[in-house]
């Protein structure tokens, strides 16, 4: 069988891989909420139905709606694969913790490091949003 046939007969991608959060992104529950450890067992974890913000894309601190377990929750993005910004490292998945509609978070641990960072980008969302995302980094035991 000639090349050409190969390629015919068998399906490849050509297209890269994309790291970035969008509409339909799997992403992991990194706190001990309850709906997130069950989700994350069964194996199946949230899918990220919308971003809110202009760009379409999720960045560290983002608020962002998904579907987890048929219900819709929030939360926010605490690690991502993605190439960020300086003094912002990447992570090996796209980590999430899960919030109510005031910004407490669901859970009261997290289990993975978050970036240091996120400090002054939460403590700018806090005032301008109304929202209150302190307790987010209270939980938090570990920076990177």
């Amino acid at each position: 069988m000639s090349l050409k046939g190969l390629l015919l007969c068998r399906a490849f991608h050509t297209t890269t891989i994309q790291n970035e959060i969008r509409k339909l992104s799997r992403l992991r529950v990194v706190d001990n909420s309850e709906i997130g450890k069950q989700a994350m067992m069964e194996g199946k974890p949230p899918k990220c139905i919308h971003i809110y913000n202009k760009k379409g894309v999720g960045y560290i601190g983002d608020r962002v709606l998904v579907a987890i377990k048929g219900e819709k929750k929030k939360g926010i993005l605490v690690g991502l694969k993605q190439k960020q910004t300086t003094k912002v490292p990447r992570f090996d998945s796209n980590n999430i913790v899960l919030i109510d509609d005031s910004g407490t978070p669901l859970g009261t641990r997290i289990h993975v490091p978050i970036p240091h960072i996120l400090r002054t980008i939460l403590k700018e969302k806090t005032h301008s949003k109304g929202a209150d995302y302190t307790k987010l980094i209270a939980i938090a035991s570990r920076f990177v």
